[in-house]
């Protein structure tokens, strides 16, 4: 008899909400500090889905000191009628039941358009959930039902009177869940500011009461997303005043455009489909580039800043330092995959594109002196790019992303498998010798740069692409830049950057980060950037080594020699004092190293520090030196 016989008797019936506890990852993103917060967004996508509808004016989102959150709206309430189908309140269905809500009647449905397409979101939070209340404020009364872990706990009940209307849903994360389950409120922030641009006339209110940690931000934007691209340029240099903005319907999809052009080099383009952020883009994206392009090539032409014999501008020319915001308002959004970032419905490119072609035009037409900046922007980048490609100083886009030639500099690893690979990025021949000489050559591979990379927040893409440091980065990592950026072709699940612990090695980590993050920003997105820790004190004393890795572990080194001991100090400045079997140890040995991960938490204050460090402007510059100065540690000039 075979003892491993598969028979009916082996066949599980998950019920109610049993599939979400025993596999959240399948209905959360995960159960990390990135599911954690998800919980937060699904409650307030279902706030935000009654402003959609043009009911609700003001969220608030408050989290409590034991890491509890409540969520307020004013809304009109989840119902709580009988459902007929059912036999139980229409409140308890929507946090007991996958797939309930009231979004799925199309045209009959509670809403036109959401964000929230599945029906999970409440039916999951609460299954995740140690403890959630429901308070629902309607036609003058106060109802409350309470759950734990999905089953309820505490019936549908009317507590009290009220002459408001709205939602209040307190929820508590279940530590047998979730990995961690402190919130970050910089997480939280970024969104909320996001979901209040992309939702003019929306007030949300975000309260930390955790002690130590107590703030709150309130964001209310009633230009809405025109008020994005502002904030986005804000340390920028725009090339013209007024933000160009459109709203218009067409094929059925509510269609938003805003954007402005500034001096820097950089495109920074943001898609949202229902309020979701498509970072991959789609089909609407590509309709906007289209009718962007199309539309400055027939103004350049039309008024004669493109000459008869000139070429038409590319779509590359016509984004450089480019700030744009995408927002459409779809019924039926359709996602090339389940995480929502990048959509597939045709009529939202013909729509976008529909809708930049007329009103762009209009703009250009009556605003002219924004139209020639544009154009003349535009048309310096093409010539740009042909005189180098002329002089033979081009590198070609295609060569320097898709040869299979890895750079001369890199010592690979023999190792196969990326995500058993990691890179060290290490400024300077003295380094790069010694991290080869010390790594791990199965799977640790070093690539030597030499001097600081070009900052490319100030440089033409063509400019960046003649930088051999960064075509070797480019190469070495392998997911390709910009349009060609492939996240499967990742070469190395862990790229290290590893400079010297003063100024200069500063500025060189800076200098890659900004390059990465400009155009490799999804590498941060999945977490595979990190900063290796070198040592600044090696501390020798009666045959020993120890090696302190801050001022305050230096400290306590010290403490613990007897007061008469005079040991031995080296103060490292650069990696090149190091001998190989000194950096294996202090800084490339997974067993004892100290790895920094960076992470990016808020995109607009990303954005904001690095167009500041980095930028032509210097105002911006000096505003965030006087801010940090006094919290400065370790300054070594």
């Amino acid at each position: 008899m075979n003892e491993k016989a598969y028979t009916e008797e082996q066949i599980e019936v998950l019920e109610g909400l049993e599939p979400v506890r025993k596999r959240p990852g399948m209905y959360i993103s995960s159960t990390s500090l990135r599911g954690l917060h998800q919980l937060v967004h699904e409650i307030v996508d279902n706030a935000v889905d009654e402003a959609l509808a043009g009911i609700c004016t003001e969220i608030g989102i408050t989290i409590h000191p034991d890491n509890s959150v409540t969520v307020t709206d004013n809304g009109r309430g989840i119902p709580v009628g009988i459902h007929r189908q059912k036999g139980i309140s229409a409140l308890e269905l929507v946090f007991t039941t996958l797939h309930a809500g009231g979004k799925f009647g199309g045209e009959n449905s509670g809403y036109k358009v959401s964000g929230g397409l599945h029906g999970v979101g409440a039916a999951v939070v609460n299954a995740l959930s140690t403890e959630l209340a429901a308070r629902i404020r309607s036609e003058g009364k106060l109802y409350e039902i309470k759950f734990s872990r999905g089953d309820v706990t505490s019936p549908l009940t009317v507590i009290g009177e009220t002459d408001e209307q709205g939602t209040e849903i307190y929820f508590k994360p279940d530590p047998e869940v979730f990995e961690d389950i402190v919130f970050d409120f910089a997480i939280l922030k970024q969104r909320v500011q996001e979901t209040a641009f992309l939702t003019k006339g929306l007030r949300l209110t975000l309260t930390d009461q955790r002690e130590g940690m107590e703030q709150q931000r309130s964001y209310l934007y009633e230009g809405g997303i025109s008020e994005f691209v502002s904030h986005v340029n804000k340390n920028k240099s725009p090339i013209f005043d007024k933000v160009f903005y459109a709203e218009a319907v067409r094929e059925d999809i509510n269609v938003e455009i805003a954007l402005q052009y500034n001096e820097a080099y950089i495109e920074n383009v943001y898609t949202f489909v229902n309020n979701i952020n498509t970072i991959d883009g789609g089909t609407h994206m590509a309709g906007f580039r289209a009718g962007l392009t199309k539309t400055i090539n027939d103004y350049g032409r039309k008024f004669g800043v493109i000459k008869e014999n000139e070429k038409n501008l590319s779509g590359d020319d016509v984004r450089e330092g480019l700030t744009a915001v995408i927002s459409i308002k779809i019924q039926e959004p359709q996602f090339e995959s389940q995480t929502k970032v990048k959509l597939g419905n045709s009529k939202a490119r013909t729509a976008v594109e529909a809708v930049m072609n007329e009103y762009f035009k209009y703009f250009l037409e009556e605003n002219p002196g924004a139209g020639k900046n544009i154009v003349e922007k535009a048309m310096l980048a093409s010539r740009a790019r042909e005189a180098a490609k002329k002089a033979r100083e081009l590198v070609l886009r295609k060569s320097a992303l898709e040869s299979n030639r890895l750079p001369g500099k890199l010592a690979d690893c023999t190792e196969k498998d990326p995500s058993k690979c990691e890179i060290f990025l290490v400024e300077g021949d003295s380094a790069g010798g010694s991290a080869i000489g010390a790594r791990t050559s199965k799977t640790q591979a070093v690539l030597g740069l030499r001097g600081k990379i070009l900052n490319v927040e100030k440089a033409r893409f063509d400019k960046i692409l003649e930088n051999a440091e960064i075509r070797a980065m480019i190469t070495a990592i392998g997911v390709g830049i910009k349009d060609d950026f492939d996240i499967n072709k990742l070469r190395y699940h862990k790229i290290i950057i590893m400079a010297d612990a003063d100024v200069d090695g500063e500025h060189i980590r800076t200098l890659i980060l900004t390059f990465i993050y400009r155009f490799m920003r999804p590498l941060f997105e999945e977490g595979h950037i990190y900063i290796a820790q070198p040592p600044l004190y090696k501390v020798e004393y009666q045959r020993k080594t120890y090696y302190a890795y801050s001022e305050s572990q230096f400290d306590e080194v010290i403490k613990g020699f007897p007061p008469d001991a005079k040991p031995g100090i080296q103060r490292y400045k650069g990696l090149g004092e190091m001998d190989k079997e000194q950096l294996w140890e202090t800084t490339m040995d997974p067993e004892r190293r100290i790895l920094k991960q960076v992470k990016v938490e808020d995109y607009f204050d990303a954005d904001d520090i690095f167009t500041s460090l980095m930028g032509e402007n210097v105002e911006p510059r000096r505003e965030f030196i006087k801010e940090y100065a006094a919290t400065v540690k370790n300054l070594d000039i």
